[in-house]
């Protein structure tokens, strides 16, 4: 069974249960430099990054683990790791 881009399992598990009031980071998208090459929701391992109407990325936060794989993997630079506020 191939999934690609190096995922051990199948993305979305978080999606099952909130995970995301354990967070210590999380990212922030500027889509004023995004080109939409759709590599963030690719490549988040917990399938947490859809595409609004216009094709700009938007995170469920309240599944994301702020990982950070979309920030280091976004080719624009688009995404920034924030500490998260409570």
């Amino acid at each position: 069974m191939a999934l690609g881009l190096g995922c051990s399992a199948k993305p979305g598990k978080a999606k099952e249960n909130k995970t995301g009031s354990w967070r210590t980071f999380r990212p922030e998208f500027q889509h004023e430099k995004c080109t939409k090459c759709g590599l963030c929701a690719q490549i988040c391992p917990e399938g947490c990054i859809a595409e609004d109407e216009e094709g700009c990325p938007v995170p469920a936060y309240d599944y994301c683990k702020g990982c950070g794989l979309c920030a280091e993997e976004c080719p624009s630079q688009a995404i920034e790791m924030k500490k998260e506020e409570k």
